[in-house]
């Protein structure tokens, strides 16, 4: 699959609506800063940026009520996210999705699945991340929406986000694969060993490698579907290579295993869709994040060494 050439669009997602810090809604400017189109254009794909959905910020909206914080402004910009993507992927392109925080994953997933299942074919998930993004309003410590993303997309949460594109679940647990988990909140860590989802910890990655986790997880995703939704926060990699995400775990994987990562799904993979997320300007160091996720779109699109 390295000598695909694609029309890519561009989507960027400056949402922060999901997160619990603020600035992730820049994340878009610094990953295209990065030189993120010249890179994919020197791959020899078609690259169109149709520039950024238009986000509520936080001073304009209401909280809300419970545990879902800014619920009603976030169900409708991944509402507009998933039309795009559905657009994107009826026109024969590939959305690659820029954010913003993880909670956009909500719509561009809806938007993938939905095209699969007009064409009565089902989508596989591979989600890389340091956290499950497994909670749901019960479970939640923060209320941030971001951190239910990963279970609203397998059906579990609040019925509003949960049916946002009219299916529910989006994608089938043992076509789900979550990587590179290393810090788990007690309610979302029962959730994802009951959800039937694979989840491979760092503690796995340690033991066996990145190679063999990918080669398994690419197989799993891929059992029984059309195409795999590939969806990339940025905090999974160690934040000596990632400084700039607003929840750094230390013990992440390294720079170069996110490389091999993307090259093999490259390799063995047909990607619906991408996202990459949580990458926060603020908090990085001359952009560091956001030049690794322009770097890592190069790798997952065909970049090799040789």
């Amino acid at each position: 699959m390295t000598s695909r050439k694609h029309s890519i669009e561009v989507i960027g997602v400056p949402i922060d609506l999901g997160a619990g810090r603020r600035g992730v809604d820049m994340g878009p400017s610094a990953i295209r800063i990065a030189d993120l189109e010249q890179r994919l254009e020197q791959l020899g794909h078609r690259v169109t940026d149709f520039g950024d959905l238009d986000v509520m910020i936080p001073e304009t909206q209401q909280v809300g009520q419970g545990k879902l914080r800014y619920k009603e402004p976030i169900l409708k910009t991944c509402d507009e996210l998933r039309k795009e993507v559905e657009r994107s992927l009826e026109q024969g392109s590939m959305p690659l999705v820029l954010g913003g925080d993880h909670s956009l994953a909500i719509g561009s997933i809806a938007g993938s699945t939905n095209h699969y299942a007009a064409r009565g074919e089902s989508l596989g998930l591979i989600w890389f991340d340091a956290h499950g993004d497994a909670n749901t309003a019960e479970t939640t410590p923060s209320g941030n929406i971001h951190g239910m993303a990963l279970a609203i997309s397998l059906g579990l949460g609040d019925p509003d986000l949960v049916k946002l594109g009219d299916r529910a679940p989006k994608v089938q647990p043992r076509n789900t694969v979550l990587i590179g988990v290393r810090d788990l909140d007690p309610g979302e860590r029962d959730i994802l060993k009951k959800s039937g989802a694979i989840v491979y910890t760092m503690r796995d990655l340690d033991e066996r490698g990145m190679r063999d986790v990918v080669d398994e997880a690419i197989r799993i995703a891929s059992d029984g579907t059309a195409a795999i939704h590939l969806s990339f926060d940025l905090d999974v990699v160690d934040p000596e290579d990632a400084p700039g995400t607003g929840t750094p775990v230390w013990g992440g994987i390294t720079y170069r295993e996110a490389h091999l990562a993307m090259e093999m799904i490259n390799d063995r993979a047909p990607i619906a869709a991408i996202d990459l997320v949580e990458v926060n300007p603020v908090l990085d160091t001359q952009n560091m994040t956001g030049i690794l996720a322009a770097e890592l779109a190069q790798s997952v699109l065909g970049k090799r060494i040789l």
